[in-house]
C-alpha cells in the first residue's frame, strides 16, 4: 500500500472502483508527465449519487453537503489517478482542481464548496495537494451537486 494510501486510511478513506465513463470520453489522459483526470461526480462508495448531493447548492443542497459532495469527487478523482499510474506516490503534485458546482443563480460561496475537494487533497498529499484552482457555478450532469476534475505532474 502506498504511503498516500495508508494516509487514506487513516482518514477512512478507501479508494473506490473507478466509475466507468457515461460517454465518449476517456477518464484520463497522461502526456509526458502529465495526467489529466476528466470531471469526476460525487458518487459514493456504493457507485451512487446520494440523495443529499443532488440538486442545487444553496437550494435542495446545504453548504455542509456540497463540501462532502466535492470531497467525494476528490476521492473519486484519486481513484482515477491510481487507476492511470497504479501508485499514488508517483504524484509529485497536483497542479489544478477544477470545480463545477450546481448552484443556485445567486450563490456566491462556491469557492467555499470547492475547499472540501481541495482540503481532502491536501490532506491525501500534503505540500504536493496544494493546487490551483477555479470554480464556477454550473449545470452538473446528473443533478449532481457537484463535479471536480484533475490535473496532475507523475515523477518517473
Amino acid at each position: 500500500m502506498s504511503a498516500v494510501e495508508q494516509r487514506l486510511a487513516s482518514l477512512g478513506i478507501t479508494l473506490p472502483s473507478p466509475v466507468a465513463p457515461a460517454a465518449n470520453y476517456v477518464p484520463f489522459v497522461r502526456s509526458g508527465s502529465l495526467l489529466v483526470i476528466s470531471g469526476q461526480l460525487c458518487f459514493g462508495s456504493d457507485g451512487k449519487l446520494a440523495a443529499a448531493h443532488k440538486g442545487k447548492v444553496g437550494g435542495t443542497v446545504s453548504m455542509d453537503d456540497a463540501k462532502a459532495a466535492a470531497r467525494l469527487c476528490a476521492i473519486n478523482v484519486l481513484a482515477q489517478v491510481k487507476l492511470a499510474i497504479g501508485d499514488l506516490d508517483k504524484i509529485a503534485r497536483c497542479i489544478r482542481l477544477g470545480g463545477f458546482i450546481n448552484a443556485m443563480p445567486d450563490y456566491e460561496p462556491l469557492a467555499q464548496v470547492m475547499n472540501g475537494a481541495s482540503d481532502l487533497m491536501v490532506e491525501a498529499l500534503g505540500d504536493k495537494g496544494r493546487h490551483a484552482r477555479s470554480t464556477v457555478g454550473v449545470i452538473v450532469p446528473m443533478a449532481a451537486a457537484v463535479e471536480v476534475e484533475g490535473m496532475f505532474e507523475i515523477a518517473g
